[in-house]
């Protein structure tokens, strides 16, 4: 782990994500998974100017869904891949070029469910920085950090009544422009419960 950062408790992270994913299970056991679809993303911690930060990517505007939107490294599940931390090691792999031995899982968040029928489990992990990446283009466009420290303040961050296009009306979480980069829905609301647990 990066010297210049403060040492992760990972006991302490599993040990929060663990009872989190308990507790979200007990309230959503009744809902049939077998309809949804299976998907995963990576939320690598990183140590960047000896700051804990999250690194994100910003999907490429010839994408049919999603284009031009922040996001964690992820997609769906293929049948190869066994559960979903390996989903989420080889989307990022493919989509930034993260290599697997450089990518350390510390445990996974309650599952998300998508208003496109996706059920994403967010994996938890810390990686080496820096190191090279091989992006994508097709799939991805940037990849940048956020510092924790500013992602965990509230002045940063709002929600705000949202009209989907498929319909569907709710709130949802706006941040504010970070070095030129809008983060928001649903990976803005991941991020902030994922602090959330760690708080």
């Amino acid at each position: 782990m990066k010297s210049d950062c403060k040492s992760l408790d990972i006991k302490r992270i599993q040990y929060l994500l663990d009872q989190e994913r308990k507790k979200r299970y007990e309230t959503i056991s009744q809902i049939n998974y077998s309809t949804l679809k299976k998907a995963a993303i990576l939320i690598p911690f990183v140590c960047v100017d000896g700051c804990w930060s999250l690194l994100f990517t910003r999907r490429a505007d010839s994408l049919k869904n999603h284009r031009g939107q922040v996001s964690f490294p992820g997609g769906g599940m293929d049948k190869q891949d066994a559960t979903p931390t390996e989903t989420a090691l080889r989307e990022a792999n493919e989509e930034i070029g993260l290599k697997k031995t450089g990518i350390h899982i510390i445990g996974l968040m309650p599952d998300f469910m998508t208003n496109s029928n996706y059920m994403v489990t967010p994996v938890v992990s810390w990686v080496d920085w820096p190191v090279p990446l091989e992006i994508s283009n097709h799939e991805v466009s940037r990849v940048f950090t956020i510092p924790v420290d500013w992602l965990k303040n509230s002045n940063n961050w709002e929600e705000r009544l949202f009209s989907h296009p498929n319909g569907l009306y709710g709130t949802v979480i706006f941040y504010n422009l970070y070095d030129g980069e809008l983060l928001w829905g649903i990976s803005a609301k991941i991020t902030i419960d994922l602090l959330n647990i760690l708080d």
